[in-house]
């Protein structure tokens, strides 16, 4: 059952968001911490729906890519949009659905970026030292720096501020990569690998692609309830 949750008010201060981003930033882990053998995975993706943001969960059997378990939370959106601070708007419907879980993934796959960010912290990173997960940002967009060129057929590096922050992965043959960076508790190498096995047929691997179809479920169920009378809004970025 769909529960929508209020958060308390925040006074949002673009100041006061970018100095935490900044000293939350020097507590990632940008090495593997994960368990192994990796039991369970996850996607989290957020979508938005007038005043609302919903925050979805899809856990997946690591070896067999099947779901065993969905989680949601809405919330009031409770933040602007604001370029390169995403994170602070998504973070509260992500974290709500996350804490609801039974089953506990050994990774989390997130709709967004990690380090491969102007400010070295996105919305992967942010989740990852806040919730103390592993987790890997997995971007249908690239944010900043360049793709350079690689031996590999699989991925190449991106580059920015003098140093690789992500990689291009192509997860099916003809198709756009999605920029995969370290979010925290885990390396760009592992994180590439864990990628492209998640990866089954689409360009979007599997545990994001069951968060995705379950929160457009949910912004559907929500519009019907409240007999369509809602403005949605674009999640851009």
């Amino acid at each position: 059952m769909l529960r929508r949750e209020s958060l308390c008010n925040i006074n949002f201060s673009i100041e006061k968001a970018r100095r935490l981003q900044e000293n939350l930033s020097k507590k990632v882990i940008v090495q593997d911490c994960l368990n192994t053998p990796i039991k369970y995975v996850a996607g989290v993706d957020v979508a938005y729906i007038g005043e609302f943001s919903i925050g979805s969960v899809a856990v997946l059997d690591y070896e067999f890519m099947k779901p065993v378990e969905f989680e949601l939370s809405i919330v009031e959106t409770r933040f602007p949009y604001v370029p390169t601070l995403l994170s602070f708007r998504e973070i509260p419907p992500a974290a709500s659905a996350i804490r609801k879980l039974r089953i506990k993934p050994d990774l989390f796959l997130v709709d967004g970026q990690g380090i491969a960010h102007p400010y070295r912290f996105g919305f992967a990173s942010h989740l990852g030292v806040t919730l103390n997960i592993v987790t890997v940002g997995v971007a249908k967009k690239l944010l900043c720096g360049e793709i350079l060129e690689s031996n590999s057929e699989v991925w190449k590096p991106i580059f920015y501020g003098g140093e690789i922050v992500g990689g291009a992965v192509f997860t099916k043959p003809n198709a756009k990569p999605v920029y995969v960076s370290v979010g925290h508790k885990i390396s760009l190498e592992t994180a590439v690998k864990i990628v492209l096995s998640c990866s089954k047929g689409y360009r979007i691997p599997e545990p994001l692609r069951e968060a995705h179809i379950a929160a457009e479920k949910a912004k559907r169920k929500v519009m019907e309830d409240a007999g369509g009378n809602w403005r949605v809004e674009r999640n851009v970025g």
